[in-house]
């Protein structure tokens, strides 16, 4: 009985032990099955079009190469480098450019504007001193103008701060692929998602060197990786990568797979940017299209899948050529160059750009881009959609702007330490926004003044003031003379309202010319007062001031806290002769494809009578020949005709000036951020800037248009009488019809003032 029990726990332990083998064989099952599905479903779908995060593409105006067009051969030049075009003799393809003294040969790339593609062409230029002489399509002939493809100056960045240009199989470079397959995966199109063999002779070769120098990664396993997987080091996130590894072959084609790896492929770091793919790389290392790269830098850009960081070009130079070489070598070994090529190779430099060219230099005018986007589309398309946004932003006016404000801000010496600045500038035909400075270093994207400083704008809210009264010609002339005396008014809190002029003089009666040219404050608080708050306030919102403003006397003189880039629509309107068009930076949007989705026509519709407007231009002339803005003559041409106005807040907080010529109008803002006077007017700090960019800038001075309703007289601008010819007083001036002066006082003649219109 003893001996059957026993014989019998055997057979019970067998049974015991099989049935939990069993159990556990059923849970590693369904584990399994869970493990796959699982997988499964994070690799359906995971590299379709929709899961790369494409940003919106931000560009700059296409450089216009028109005669007559204000640019010098060193701009140009500039300008096809900072695109990424080669200097070549030979000019075989298209990004190459040829110079011969003052003589361009370019060979335009083909670029889809978001009015339809325009192929590669050459075009033959002759170079002015300042202009553009003369332009020739490839067949010799004068042609009115032919534009460069746009510059990339930003974009919108999903969060993950990814960021890619995507390739399509067919539009890749054939020796990429080769290369790429070559060194990291050469049996790729005949393995399953995983190579056994790789993974046993990486293995051998890392025991031998006794460190990890090969990987048995195919470009499959690459690809899962970057895309669904982090970089940790664990046995559970390798069997991870197999899984998906072999499920990502069951879903979709090698050529899916190669395309997808080419797009995601991580090749390095620009900030706090992830560059992802061939595409983007290749416009990173060169600033050059990746169809336009040659051997070496095709190699270059292959040898850095293995490490992006340990072979920067730019930070360890050495490694990545010596890298470089190595993939060289490689095809070398299988036929693919000749020792005398591979050689030649070899002694070639990296052709690196100088610095990055992806954007990022031009942090203000983008950051007002994408407030401007962030009205219009939802911040997923913005991230992920790919669309390119069309700007009229110049980087010719731009650097002119950089290079006016760093001389300016140095002019003022020990003075000008710890002031920071704002700059805008638009063109006055259409209203576009076409430079921004944020700060003095405005290769910084921190705090954005010329959009987000809102300071007393002094003096500069004085136009508005005359513009008002000028509506009322029956009252009102540039000639009316105004009190200059002083004025109390009381405030809401009981206090008085007493201001005074900068010199603390007061002048009697004076000319309303000679006020605003002066910027008495007096006078401008006297006339404010007669014609009332409220419809000076109403000239502010008709000019484009959208923020609400307290009425309040102060306001007169510039007590309202406006943004410079509020103060440029202001003055933009009045710069266009009273009509007003809100500021552009956005002329058009295309998606991926280059497919029109959106246009942005501006709407300008005349918001004050020109004929007032007129009036107060000449008076602004006037103010730079004899007022407060005359030392901008230091630096412009004694005959270019421009208006402006002065301004200056309480205490010398804040230096402004806001002027045009016919062509652009600008607006310049220096201050201390943290509101500590500065000692400047706006006369001795901002108007240093203002210049500068205007003598660099503008090729159009100012010109009196004719205007409805203007006649303009021989007036004595002192006794306001009208004169039969010139005197020593008499100015040839506008008056509004049936305004003008009826007395006639002859006077010996004078010589005519080349102020004069």
């Amino acid at each position: 009985m003893a001996a059957n029990k026993s014989a019998r726990r055997p057979l019970i332990r067998k049974k015991a032990v099989f049935s939990l083998l069993l159990k556990l064989s059923l849970v590693g099952f369904v584990l399994a099955v869970v493990f796959f599905a699982w997988c499964d479903a994070q690799v359906r779908g995971a590299f379709d079009e929709q899961r790369y995060d494409q940003p919106a593409k931000v560009y700059a105006r296409p450089l216009v190469l028109a005669s007559g067009a204000v640019l010098t051969a060193y701009e140009l030049e500039r300008e096809l480098g900072e695109l990424g075009y080669r200097r070549s003799q030979l000019m075989a393809e298209a990004g190459s450019y040829n110079r011969t003294g003052d003589h361009f040969s370019i060979y335009l790339r083909s670029f889809a504007f978001a009015d339809g593609v325009r192929p590669a062409r050459r075009v033959e230029l002759d170079m002015g001193a300042t202009t553009v002489a003369v332009v020739r399509d490839q067949n010799g002939r004068r042609i009115s103008e032919d534009q460069l493809d746009p510059m990339v100056i930003g974009g919108v960045y999903p969060g993950r701060h990814e960021d890619r240009l995507m390739l399509d199989l067919d539009e890749t470079p054939r020796m990429l692929l080769e290369s790429l397959l070559l060194v990291e995966d050469h049996n790729f199109y005949q393995h399953h998602g995983i190579s056994p063999r790789a993974i046993l002779r990486a293995t051998l070769v890392n025991l031998k060197a006794g460190r990890t120098v090969q990987g048995g990664s195919t470009l499959t396993q690459q690809l899962v990786k970057n895309a669904l997987l982090t970089n940790e080091r664990s046995l559970w996130r390798k069997m991870k990568e197999a899984a998906m590894s072999l499920l990502t072959e069951v879903h979709y084609s090698k050529e899916r797979i190669l395309e997808a790896y080419l797009n995601e492929v991580y090749l390095g770091q620009e900030g706090n940017r992830a560059i992802h793919g061939f595409g983007l790389a290749a416009r990173h290392y060169f600033n050059r299209p990746i169809n336009e790269l040659d051997l070496g830098q095709i190699a270059m850009l292959v040898g850095l899948v293995k490490g992006p960081s340990y072979y920067d070009p730019w930070r360890h130079p050495a490694r990545a050529e010596a890298r470089r070489n190595t993939v060289l070598n490689e095809l070398a070994e299988r036929g693919w160059l000749t020792d005398d090529q591979l050689s030649a190779w070899h002694k070639q430099p990296l052709g690196l750009a100088k610095t990055s060219a992806l954007d990022g230099v031009f942090p203000a005018y983008v950051d007002l881009v994408r407030r401007q986007l962030s009205r219009d589309y939802e911040r997923r398309d913005l991230q992920t959609k790919g669309l390119r946004i069309f700007t009229p932003f110049d980087p010719t006016l731009q650097r002119r702007a950089e290079v006016a404000a760093k001389r300016g801000m140095d002019q003022l010496g020990e003075r000008g330490k710890g002031l920071e600045l704002a700059f805008v500038a638009t063109r006055i035909d259409s209203g576009d926004v076409v430079a921004v400075i944020g700060g003095r270093s405005p290769k910084y994207a921190g705090f954005n003044r010329a959009l987000d400083a809102l300071r007393p704008i002094g003096s500069l809210a004085k136009p508005a003031v005359y513009l008002a009264a000028l509506t009322h010609p029956r009252e009102y002339t540039l000639l009316t003379p105004l009190r200059d005396e002083p004025v109390s008014v009381p405030n809401a809190d009981g206090s008085l309202w007493q201001p005074q002029n900068y010199e603390k003089e007061a002048h009697g009666r004076v000319p309303l010319m000679t006020a605003l040219a002066q910027s008495y404050n007096l006078a401008t608080a006297n006339l404010g007062l007669d014609l009332g708050l409220a419809e000076v306030m109403d000239m502010f919102k008709r000019l484009g001031i959208q923020r609400p403003l307290l009425e309040v006397p102060s306001m007169l003189l510039g007590s309202a806290e406006l943004a410079p880039i509020e103060v440029a629509g202001m003055y933009q309107t009045i710069a266009a002769g009273g009509r007003y068009t809100s500021l552009r930076t956005i002329y058009a949007i295309s998606d991926a494809e280059g497919n029109l989705l959106a246009r942005y026509p501006q709407q300008p519709r005349q918001v004050v009578d020109p004929a007032p407007v007129h009036l107060l231009q000449y008076a602004m002339s006037e103010t730079m020949r004899s007022g407060t803005g005359k030392t901008a003559y230091q630096v412009l041409a004694k005959d270019y005709r421009v208006a402006g106005k002065t301004g200056t807040s309480n205490r010398t907080r804040d230096s402004w000036f806001a002027g045009f010529a016919g062509d652009y109008m600008a607006v310049v803002w220096v201050g201390a951020d943290d509101y500590k006077p500065t000692g400047l007017t706006g006369a001795q700090g901002a108007l240093k800037v203002w210049r500068q960019f205007m003598a660099e800038a503008s090729s159009e001075p100012l010109r009196a248009a004719p205007v409805d309703h203007i006649e303009y007289v021989w007036a004595n601008s002192v006794t306001g009488e009208r004169s039969q010819s010139y005197c020593a007083n008499a100015k040839y001036m506008p008056f509004i019809e049936g305004s003008e002066p009826r007395r006639d006082d002859s006077c010996s003649a004078a010589e005519k003032s080349w102020f004069n219109w």
